[in-house]
């Protein structure tokens, strides 16, 4: 059996933002010779994180912010360090670092089981950026209060507002937002799934996960100890396990990214979801090819019947790509399939694999 599972998701955006860096985060492509508008892995693993601590009904775990005072008496920001503690699934699943000053206590380092890639178009012929002119404009309110300041932070009475606005034309109830980005397209997110670190956690000293009073917190709690490839571990316990694979599976099939501008939601659908433990394949499985007839046109592909792969394909993905196995349910069958492979994977004594 092999110890990584693949999931290649693909989702349809329209008119949405990502993220709000400079309109819309987007990277230029040399080949095409445009922008592309992208998630990136980070926040498509933020996104995760919180759909599965929604779906554990959980707490995620506390971050510690450390401050520094100098010798002026001013604070400082310090380190920010996690728990280090996979008894929280966002821990477990996240990975985690802590990297103390003064060299006194060893670093704590665990990568996360979840390789995750940014969130990008299926092909630049396929996604795109639109710029909108935008404005917050409230002149319709009679009620609006308008406060101006001046050089020396007073505040100016009406008489001299008006003279201030004396032969210009400046609206104070209306603020004129130009070039807003805006994605929309077919886009393709990759995750790999390293069932070898997902539930197993280093317990070797001379590059360690823990602290010495995490592993006896978690030996106390029931988890196993045992051995795999990277070395002494400690193995979270089957009902954990149990309830946390269909929570993971969840979170994965059913993350989403929402904006914080209202205006520009979307509800960024899933259109198909591969799974397969071959890489080589997953990459094939949801692609899009170029048309010989007609110069830079792109059509989107999903590879319905490829051999090692299961697809599963929405009822929305037939309003934009040629399928012939769209299924009402084809999430929560992909849901399942996730789990099945999850669960039929040998956690424990794993001292040669």
């Amino acid at each position: 059996m092999s110890n990584t599972i693949y999931i290649r998701t693909l989702k349809k955006a329209e008119h949405t933002v990502f993220g709000v860096e400079d309109g819309q985060k987007r990277y230029y492509d040399p080949q095409f010779n445009k922008y592309i508008p992208y998630s990136s892995g980070q926040q498509v693993k933020h996104s995760i994180i919180d759909k599965l601590t929604s779906v554990i009904s959980k707490i995620p775990s506390p971050t510690t912010f450390v401050f520094d005072v100098n010798k002026k008496g001013e604070l400082g920001e310090g380190e920010v360090f996690a728990s280090c503690d996979p008894s929280y699934a966002d821990q477990l699943f996240g990975g985690w670092m802590k990297a103390p000053q003064g060299g006194k206590e060893k670093t704590l380092k665990r990568r996360s089981p979840l390789s995750i890639s940014a969130m990008r178009g299926i092909h630049p012929l396929l996604c795109g950026i639109n710029s909108e002119n935008i404005s917050f404009d409230r002149t319709d309110m009679p009620n609006n209060e308008v406060i101006v300041r001046g050089p020396k932070g007073e505040e100016l009475t009406e008489g001299q507002i008006a003279e201030l606005l004396e032969g210009k034309d400046r609206s104070l109830s209306r603020k004129w937002i130009p070039s807003n980005r805006r994605a929309t397209g077919l886009f393709v997110q990759d995750i790999a799934i390293d069932l070898r670190k997902l539930f197993s956690v280093n317990t070797n000293p001379l590059e360690p996960e823990m602290n010495d009073e995490t592993i006896e917190k978690l030996k106390e709690k029931g988890w196993i100890e045992s051995k795999n490839v990277f070395g002494p571990c400690l193995v979270a316990p089957k009902n954990m396990r149990e309830e946390l694979i269909p929570a993971l599976a969840e979170s994965i099939i059913h993350w989403h990214i929402t904006s914080n501008q209202s205006r520009t939601f979307s509800l960024m659908e899933t259109l198909a979801i591969t799974i397969s433990d071959n890489a080589n394949k997953i990459a094939g499985s949801i692609r899009a090819k170029l048309q010989e007839e007609e110069e830079n046109k792109a059509l989107p592909v999903i590879e319905e019947d490829l051999d090692g792969v299961q697809t599963f394909v929405t009822l929305s993905a037939s309003g934009y790509i040629p399928t012939k196995s769209e299924n009402a349910n084809a999430l929560e069958q992909a849901k399942e399939e996730l789990v099945k492979r999850m669960e039929s994977f040998e956690y424990e004594d794993r001292i040669n694999i």
